[in-house]
């Protein structure tokens, strides 16, 4: 087998990984990076999930690089999109005007910039990405991994160097490496968090969502009638309060049943959208909820319709866990029949606001997403594997109804900074949805740091986070922190001949590499934001 060799091995190309990818090249360091798909950035693009941000994220609170990616992608719209004058002189444009966001934008729009980023060290040959390619095993001696071998372009490729970073989408070194991990949801009694179960459910996992984008266009565009259709359409979960498909759904933070509405191409301003999530959670009306391009921030007439990215209650598939499974392909397969009966829903048996039923002009907009069946290329995990780490994150430490005034846990290791509400999706152990207000939080670095294995590190969702923690801990700025911090720690460790345990349990060393990661734009503690 052909036996590739850096210093720092990257295995998945999520938000994580390009983040941990950067900050590794960064400092010097030699990389190789994985990715499964076609598209490098994970929930931004090949997942095609706008961006679940705090309020805060135009003034602080994200790491220097993600914020770089975010204003990149503002550029690209300036230098390439046909704008508005009042759009592009706009500094924090809103391509899609959506209100789930501050930056809904196109999926393809995000991979061009993540290109970007990576392209020098590229050209450099310091970066050597494998794309598509997958890990099918890993070899370890004692504590330590020594290769990953992954499928590409139909060879098995050899994969080594002193440091491992995970930063797939649903863990899946942890398995094949032999490192301690957990799945699904822990017990009260083993956390101690209020929201969780009181017995251990490993199932238990966050729903599987397959996202797709669709315009409103003249023309009859409606699709084949999924096999499943007649399932989905008559299926009612215990807990939801009306049939799947509908506009009736759980609140999330009520779980009282409410009515969202949807109109196509509604005569808005996307200038009067206010993204801003502890103003107005705005999912009450789907068609603006998160959409991606907003007609009117174009010249006129150029987007013959807004797109709409469908992330909603009723594609979130809860019926099997995806993660731990003898086939996860097949509850992929059934995601997405989900998807795709929404689709067939929305344009033949909707409810419209003028009494009439679905909406055949409602196009699928395969070519915004890079699926072959027209969805998103890859499905939006919200929760796989995790390790156990020296430090895990229970809700205790970030809870507002706990914490109240004092805020959040501080850490003394301390590796970056966070803000997301505990948002659990429905889930494959029957739970509703759980919410939880939580305070601005810390990512302390004990979290990355396995209880046992020396040189394998989580760079995404896979930290030290329990099912509950896991909820605010899974977000798009937080997992590029996770990364970066990841191919920061990698990096200087390998500088320093020092173990990423050592690091974290020698106060100089902690104090050193703390200085670094401020110095390179990481922010460790949150500002006072009682006055925001």
């Amino acid at each position: 087998m052909r036996e590739l060799h850096a210093d720092v091995v990257v295995i998945g190309g999520g938000l994580g990984g390009v983040a941990a990818a950067l900050a590794a090249l960064r400092a010097g360091r030699s990389v190789l990076l994985t990715e499964e798909y076609a598209w490098l950035g994970g929930q931004l693009t090949s997942q095609a999930v706008p961006p679940d941000e705090h309020s805060w994220v135009e003034q602080f609170g994200v790491t220097r690089s993600y914020r770089a990616l975010r204003d990149g992608i503002r550029d690209y719209y300036r230098s390439h999109f046909p704008l508005t004058d009042r759009a592009r002189n706009t500094r924090d444009l809103n391509p899609g005007a959506g209100h789930v966001s501050r930056l809904c934008a196109e999926p393809r729009v995000g991979v061009a910039v993540i290109e970007q980023m990576l392209g020098p060290y590229r050209g450099a040959g310091r970066l050597t990405v494998l794309q598509p390619a997958a890990p099918v095993r890993a070899e370890t001696e004692g504590d330590r991994v020594t290769s990953v071998i992954v499928r590409h372009a139909g060879e098995d490729v050899v994969l080594t160097g002193p440091y491992i970073l995970d930063a797939t989408e649903t863990g899946a070194l942890l398995p094949m490496t032999g490192a301690e991990y957990v799945t699904g949801a822990e017990s009260n009694a083993e956390t101690g968090e209020p929201s969780a179960p009181a017995t251990a459910d490993p199932a238990n996992m966050q729903a599987l969502s397959v996202c797709f984008a669709i315009d409103h266009v003249d023309g009859n565009h409606t699709i084949d009638k999924p096999g499943a259709y007649g399932f989905w359409r008559d299926y009612q979960p215990p807990f939801w309060g009306a049939r799947m498909l509908s506009w009736q759904t759980p609140n999330p933070r009520t779980l009282e049943t409410s009515t969202r509405s949807f109109t196509p191409n509604p005569d808005d301003d996307p200038w009067l959208v206010e993204a801003d999530q502890r103003v107005n959670p705005g999912d009450g009306n789907l068609w603006t909820f998160r959409r991606i391009a907003a007609r009117r921030n174009f010249t006129d007439g150029f987007y013959p319709s807004d797109i709409c990215l469908v992330n909603w209650p009723m594609i979130d598939y809860f019926e099997e866990p995806y993660v731990d499974v003898p086939d996860p392909a097949a509850v992929e397969r059934a995601a997405r029949e989900l998807s795709h009966s929404v689709l067939y829903w929305l344009q033949t048996e909707a409810p419209r606001p003028d009494g009439g039923t679905g909406w055949p002009g409602l196009r699928l907009r395969g070519d915004v997403t890079g699926g072959p069946d027209g969805l998103a290329m890859a499905p939006y995990v919200r929760e796989g594997r995790r390790i156990r780490a020296e430090y895990t994150v229970v809700e205790q430490d970030l809870s507002l109804l706990i914490r109240g005034d004092k805020g959040a846990v501080p850490y003394p290791d301390s590796v970056g900074v966070g803000m997301y509400r505990i948002d659990l999706h429905p889930s494959t152990g029957g739970d509703n949805y759980i919410d939880v207000a939580s305070c601005p939080f810390e990512i302390p670095l004990g979290a990355l740091i396995p209880q046992r294995v020396e040189n394998l590190l989580p760079a995404g969702k896979n930290i030290g986070t329990t099912h509950i923690t896991n909820g605010s801990y899974r977000l798009h700025p937080v997992e590029w922190n996770t990364g970066e911090v990841a191919g920061a720690l990698a990096a200087f460790c390998l500088n320093r001949s020092v173990s990423p345990r050592a690091v974290r349990n020698t106060p100089d060393l902690l104090a050193e590499f703390q200085h670094h990661l401020s110095a390179d734009g990481v922010e460790l503690r949150w500002p006072d934001v009682s006055g925001y």
